[in-house]
């Protein structure tokens, strides 16, 4: 597995400090959209602002991407590895009611809506609500 994480950090020209490596192992390892809160719970001795910039070093090198789930806290979720997190790589994100967990349905692609003359899109949140199937 560290393997797998020291070579996804070298993909995207990241340096692969102790905590870079211990974020994105737990992302990995948990498959799902995690929130800050919930990555400073699992990492429970890291400091929640280096956390907090590690996903920013992860964002703006395309290893992470953010979901906006109606929780009211901002998830991030790992990109694939040939991701740019384009308005065209934009995908699905399910939210299940009963269970909280917010999946990335990256075989559902989303077709780009035709916004107003003038008008740059840069990023889109797609949302279904449901129940998973561990809940079901």
């Amino acid at each position: 597995m560290k393997d797998v994480i020291e070579n996804k950090l070298k993909l995207r020209s990241v340096k692969p400090t102790a905590m870079r490596l211990l974020v994105l192992q737990a992302l990995l390892n948990e498959k799902k959209a995690l929130s800050l809160n919930e990555l400073e719970t699992i990492l429970e001795h890291a400091d929640r602002t280096t956390i907090f910039r590690t996903l920013k070093t992860f964002q703006e090198k395309f290893l992470v991407h953010r979901v906006y789930d109606g929780s009211g806290m901002v998830k991030y979720a790992v990109c694939d590895d040939d991701c740019n997190c384009s308005l065209q790589e934009n995908h699905l994100h399910f939210l299940c009611t009963k269970c909280s967990t917010t999946y990335c349905l990256k075989d559902a692609p989303i077709a780009i809506p035709t916004i107003p003359k003038g008008f740059k899109a840069k990023y889109a949140n797609y949302l279904i609500e449901g129940s998973c199937s561990s809940c079901n």
